[in-house]
């Protein structure tokens, strides 16, 4: 699955922007100020959901990791990479 894990997107001011994963120590760039901006879920039927709290519920999906790749996605797309 491609998540696209070390994308960082860095503003004028010094602060750093991306999806947070543990692929890279992000502790190591400063304090962090995280926030949820999705949860994935099944349904009562077993499809995924992945439900955007600022956008779209995306799915149904048959698999999580379908769900959680739409998530990445929409999330570079609107969040990281609107900026």
């Amino acid at each position: 699955m491609d998540l696209r894990t070390t994308d960082l997107l860095v503003q004028p001011d010094g602060s750093v922007t991306t999806l947070y994963t543990e692929v890279i120590d992000l502790a190591a760039l400063g304090l962090l100020q995280i926030e949820r901006a999705s949860d994935v879920e099944p349904d009562s039927t077993g499809h995924w959901w992945a439900q955007l709290r600022e956008g779209p519920k995306l799915g149904p999906f048959d698999r999580r990791n379908q769900a959680l790749q739409a998530e990445v996605d929409w999330l570079l797309e609107h969040r990281l990479l609107k900026h």
